[in-house]
């Protein structure tokens, strides 16, 4: 390990001893003096708060204590996420409390006694009850909402999304808020491409948006949106975290759960989970492996402008994008002892994303006006494996709540990527030729330490440590085709070796608690980057040596009548991709050159939100609003490199404002029919200069969403989904809006055992992309179509009564099992 590393490694470990010795002492030591202050600090009622369909516990339900005598509210708290919670410091007498929780009946335990002689109370488990009816023939009292909000996420339990189930995570994320997904399966997070995908908790190898599109939806338990998650977590991300719950079997014995798809298109794959669980430990072993095609058109309008000649290039024909994957994961999770707990886990996979096209061409040139007819033949391949290997260790301290976790993991992956851009006549002759190649394996270490101190009365105080030190080669080589010869000759001006270093470590510390009905959460992190870009025999090296800080704010006011309000405030950065700095010129194609820039700064943003959500009867209400500014932004510029060839360079460019607000009505017009309106508005501003020269731009933008869930009988369920993105502006140029439609049937057999599901996405071929771009000396039009609509078919078959189940052990141990972030390219 570097010596930084192991200087600030000492400086936490030193600082985190000192503190809780510290908070320890004035907590008053030894058992003996904690028995003492017990006693003193009076009488105390606990418990754990779960659904009483599924048994999964209820995070922040609202627990709330009376005096029998006149009514008087005593104290309350919230639940954890493990739905436990503690009542302390009560005086002796008698009491009823209610247990509140959105979407669910009260519970209210009538008579509770403290006395002298009985100080704690010890409820056990408390089943709540969801608002929903049982109908005879017809019984959905035991499904669970598409959707659910809680006060720092919002949580889609992809079970209840059947229009999903052949398709990958970025399919799930289609038709839910707060997210969109472009004809490409590009996923934005409240209108940023920048975010962080977490899996179980870990950061994935992968990038973010290449993560989510590798993740099959049938090994999918949930998916969480945290868009400003506290201080605890890395600060990566300027919209926040999206992270995927994988499937996990707890019961005894050997249970599992497997799919097989089937679509139009050469989409199909399939997946297999198997758990077996042995007293105090618990195996999983679980693959998947996954072909999905789409192929579309291209049309296109080019217009160049340089030295008083203007160049123009109309172009149209087809293209395809396929993506091929396999995975494998495996888990041991046990209990060492009563108090202690480790998991040992792994993840090895591949992926492969292929492009192809074949584009007609009609060039000409103003003034002149002869036209060239020709053919542009071009394809792309990026592939390669990865793996992760985890190890996780918790300790439980004798006083519930106050615990020691450690975790250490090590990634890798390759990244290999090949480019052949290729123009012929009309002949079918080559006349010119480029081909790219680029290596970029990479190996990152991650490790941490996190402690958690419960206070007096529900408050509670985390601290941490945690670092990231990441190694990684590019290696981008360039050819052209010698057409006389026809080989493909090396050009060292536009090969170049790169070497990256990232060392980050960082503390972060929160203090969390209550006074009455008001929720509150404060914290701190500070973070140390190391950085170093260095052209191998080119002598340039590009570094940077800084201390950041992010401070966090999370409040909730639980209101009468199940309804609630929520604030948040959390300060967040966006790292360059590895290619945005390298200081050289790379050509994508024979139209394409990029460039980029080692001076670049992070973006910072600052967020704040305000939620406001509300039971009515059977439905809910939900509204959030969101205040974003970006600092230092970063955007793609382009301008003209040569006649019909476009420069992308990377530049800070100003700062950009969004202003949102984000809505959600889930209604039960009748008994059989549920119905989810999502929509979202949101104003985009962005300032700066470039080049000397003002490019604000503005744009308002509005997204609606529809999902309608109809229970056919008591085995037969059909979703119709419909979904409408507005145009939206960017720095140079606009993406005009789209609409799309999906349906599917899910038919359960044999008590579930069997569920067969039918689909059909973009059911009326509307879901295009059409975009312009222009500046001062180009102008750019484009129009993608994707042939559709796709039918796919998805067999789900589970034995040994499979059950996706989390046990409050496995909800406090959440951080295992996932795979780690792609550190190559955020930098």
């Amino acid at each position: 390990m570097p010596k930084t590393a192991n200087f600030v490694a000492t400086i936490v470990l030193i600082a985190l001893i000192t503190t809780v010795s510290a908070i320890a002492q004035s907590r008053g030591g030894g058992n003996a003096d904690r028995g003492e202050r017990r006693r003193r600090m009076g009488g105390t009622v606990e418990g754990f708060v779960i659904d009483s369909a599924g048994g999964q516990p209820i995070e922040y339900a609202t627990v709330t204590l009376f005096s029998l005598r006149d009514s008087s509210q005593i104290t309350g708290g919230v639940t954890d996420t493990a739905g436990y919670f503690k009542l302390t410091r009560l005086r002796p007498g008698r009491y009823f409390m209610q247990v509140r929780f959105v979407g669910y009946l009260i519970s209210t335990i009538d008579s509770l006694a403290i006395s002298r002689e009985s100080r704690q109370v010890d409820l056990g488990e408390i089943q709540l009850i969801r608002s929903a009816v049982d109908l005879g023939e017809v019984t959905v009292s035991g499904e669970r909402p598409a959707i659910e909000y809680k006060i720092d996420k919002k949580i889609i339990n992809v079970s209840e999304m059947p229009t999903a189930a052949s398709g990958t995570a970025v399919d799930v994320l289609e038709n839910v808020p707060s997210v969109e997904v472009d004809i490409e399966g590009n996923v934005s997070l409240r209108g940023s491409a920048n975010f962080t995908v977490l899996i179980d908790g870990r950061p994935s190898i992968l990038e973010s948006n290449e993560a989510l599109q590798q993740i099959p939806a049938g090994t999918i338990e949930n998916i969480e949106l945290i868009t400003n998650p506290s201080a605890k977590y890395d600060p990566d991300g300027n919209s926040g975290i999206i992270n995927v719950i994988m499937k996990k079997d707890r019961p005894q014995g050997i249970s599992g759960i497997s799919n097989l798809n089937l679509g139009t298109y050469n989409n199909h794959g399939g997946d297999l989970l198997l758990s077996r669980r042995l007293g105090k430990i618990n195996l999983v072993l679980g693959g998947n492996l996954g072909k999905r095609g789409h192929p579309g058109t291209t049309e296109s309008e080019n217009r160049t402008l340089l030295n008083d000649t203007t160049s123009f290039t109309l172009t149209n024909g087809d293209n395809e994008r396929r993506r091929k994957s396999y995975s494998f994961r495996g888990a041991a999770d046990m209990n060492i002892s009563p108090r202690d707990y480790f998991s040992l886990g792994f993840r090895y996979g591949y992926r492969s994303s292929e492009r192809e096209s074949d584009l007609d061409h009609d060039a000409w040139i103003e003034p002149g006006g002869v036209h060239h007819y020709y053919t542009n033949a071009s394809s792309s391949e990026r592939s390669g494996d990865y793996y992760s290997i985890h190890g996780d260790y918790r300790h439980n301290f004798s006083e519930d709540g106050h615990e020691l976790a450690a975790q250490l993991i090590r990634q890798h992956r390759e990244g290999d990527e090949k480019t052949t851009n290729e123009l012929l006549d009309l002949d079918g002759a080559v006349n010119s030729g480029q081909r790219s190649t680029e290596l970029g394996p990479s190996t990152t270490y991650r490790m941490k330490l996190d402690y958690t101190l419960p206070l007096n009365g529900d408050g509670r105080f985390e601290a941490g440590y945690q670092s990231r030190i990441g190694r990684s080669d590019d290696i981008t080589e360039s050819y052209e085709l010698d057409t006389t010869a026809s080989v493909y000759r090396f050009q060292p001006e536009f090969s170049h070796t790169v070497d990256y270093t990232r060392d980050i470590h960082s503390l972060y510390s929160l203090y969390s608690g209550s006074l009455g009905r008001l929720g509150y959460q404060g914290g701190i992190r500070g973070e140390y980057t190391k950085r170093a870009v260095e052209l191998l025999g080119e002598g340039e090296e590009f570094s940077i040596d800084r201390w950041d800080y992010y401070p966090t704010a999370h409040f909730s006011m639980q209101l009468n009548d199940g309804q609630q309000l929520m604030a948040s405030y959390a300060r967040r950065l966006h790292r360059s991709r590895g290619w945005y700095l390298e200081p050289f010129e790379t050509r994508s194609d024979a139209y394409n050159v990029r460039r980029g820039n080692p001076e670049l700064l992070p973006e910072y943003i600052d967020s704040y939100e305000a939620g406001y959500q509300r039971r009515i009867g059977g439905n809910l209400l939900s509204v959030e609003g969101y205040y974003r500014v970006t600092h230092n932004k970063v955007e793609h510029i382009r301008s003209v490199y040569e006649p019909n060839v476009m420069l992308t360079t990377i530049e800070n460019v100003g700062t950009d404002y969004s202003l949102g607000a984000e809505f959600m009505f889930m209604l039960e017009p009748t008994k059989w029919w549920r119905l989810n309106l999502m929509g979202s508005l949101f104003d985009y501003r962005v300032e700066g200069e470039l080049n000397g020269r003002s490019f604000d731009q503005d744009s308002f933008n509005w997204n609606m969403r529809m999902n309608n869930s109809l229970q056919v009988t008591a085995t037969t369920r059909l979703q119709l989904d419909g979904m409408y993105r507005s145009p939206s502006a960017s720095s140079q140029g606009e993406r005009e809006g789209f609409f799309m439609a999906n349906a599917a049937v899910r038919q359960d057999f044999f008590a579930r055992t069997l569920t067969a599901t039918l689909q059909v996405h973009d059911l009326l071929g509307t879901a295009n992309r059409e975009s312009t771009s222009q500046g001062a000396d180009f102008y750019n039009y484009n129009l993608r179509e994707r042939k559709s609509p796709t039918v796919s078919f998805n067999l789900r078959f589970n034995f040994n009564n499979y059950k996706e189940e989390r046990s409050r052990d496995g909800d406090r141990a959440r951080g295992s099992g996932g795979e780690g972030m792609d550190d190559n390219d955020d930098f």
